[in-house]
């Protein structure tokens, strides 16, 4: 089976940034579990226990990361089966609309030793507020970001820069997508392909590939993807195929990523700070559609620009990783006072029933 991965929350400018609304289609799923507990309880181990058994079944899963952590699980869904599994919590709090008849609540929370953790009290409260006030300075490194590369893209992007989207937008859509006919027109879900994490700036390039043979890239260095990939997405859904849009997570209301599965079809932003690994089907370079005049005149400022947005990201991370330094340090103080024997006898229960 492919192994597909995906962000439903974002490190953004604005905050966290959440699209777990997006998780499943309610209307049509089978089971929702939400998990409920604290720092170290297990929620990540359950969901990767169920996960691992699904694969064995040979069910398709798709891995939502946490975008603090992307080496943790926030959330997994299995399609075929209409299935998902979802950490609850804060900050990507997620409460029923059909309780008991879709959502179910799984509260790991029984699995602490609350007499055992009594004593850690002030340990455990000075671990929690200095996690947020680290994710607060994350934000406002964001934030400022944020407004410079909008600036980036205001100088840049024109009329006659549009048109130019535009024309080449249709001759993709002509070339690759075929028409059909007596169609609806195609779902969008929201996914995002790319976070900034306590690693970096990363990208699940890989997630495309393991759907898609056709791997658009589009070279964009100054965020301009947007516009064309907003033609395709519109071009793509009116022939009746289903789309995952990717916003970027430095601006959440702009697209950065489009994958369409049914035709094997992707369209990649890349940057210098993050590149695809792999030979695309075809490259657009954005940047060289840019007026010529105009980059050469507002190049110095673009390049000092480029630099700030780089070191207030940076900044950004470095708080990030702090933050995640102080959650190890508090999953360590929960850690051992977890009956994870409870937690697997929980992963175990759900496997019987979805799976069955």
């Amino acid at each position: 089976m492919p192994n597909i991965q995906y962000f439903l929350g974002a490190n953004s400018p604005r905050g966290f940034y959440s699209l777990y609304d997006q998780l499943i289609n309610l209307e049509d799923a089978s089971a929702v579990y939400i998990l409920k507990g604290g720092a170290g309880c297990g929620k990540s181990t359950l969901m990767r226990q169920v996960a691992l058994a699904a694969e064995d079944s040979d069910v398709e899963v798709e891995y939502i990361l946490c975008s603090g952590d992307p080496d943790s699980l926030d959330a997994v869904v299995l399609p075929q089966l209409g299935t998902a599994l979802a950490d609850g919590t804060a900050p990507h709090v997620i409460e029923p609309k059909y309780p008991g008849v879709v959502e179910r609540y799984v509260n790991l929370g029984d699995c602490y030793d609350t007499a055992a953790l009594s004593p850690l009290r002030h340990e455990i409260m000075g671990c929690m507020t200095g996690y947020k006030q680290c994710y607060q300075r994350a934000y406002r490194c964001l934030g400022a970001a944020a407004q410079i590369m909008a600036d980036m893209r205001d100088t840049l992007l024109t009329p006659m820069l549009e048109e130019k989207m535009h024309k080449r937008s249709a001759g993709i859509l002509s070339r690759e997508v075929r028409r059909q006919k007596g169609h609806t027109p195609g779902k969008v879900t929201q996914r995002f392909l790319s976070a900034i994490t306590h690693k970096g700036q990363i990208t699940l390039f890989e997630s495309a590939q393991a759907q898609c043979s056709r791997i658009y890239e589009l070279s964009d260095s100054y965020g301009l993807a947007h516009t064309m990939l907003t033609y395709l997405l519109s071009g793509i859904t009116a022939e009746g195929y289903d789309v995952v849009a990717c916003p970027s997570p430095m601006a959440p209301e702009r697209l950065e990523h489009l994958i369409v599965p049914q035709l094997s079809l992707a369209f990649l932003s890349v940057s210098p700070a993050q590149t695809l690994p792999v030979r695309p089907y075809r490259r657009i370079r954005l940047d060289a559609m840019v007026d010529a005049n105009l980059l050469r005149r507002s190049r110095p400022r673009l390049r000092f620009s480029g630099k700030v947005v780089a070191s207030l990201i940076e900044e950004a991370v470095a708080s990030l990783s702090q933050a995640k330094c102080m959650h190890d340090e508090l999953e360590a103080l929960y850690n051992p006072h977890v009956n994870f024997d409870r937690v697997h006898a929980t992963a175990r229960s759900i496997i019987a029933e979805i799976l069955t």
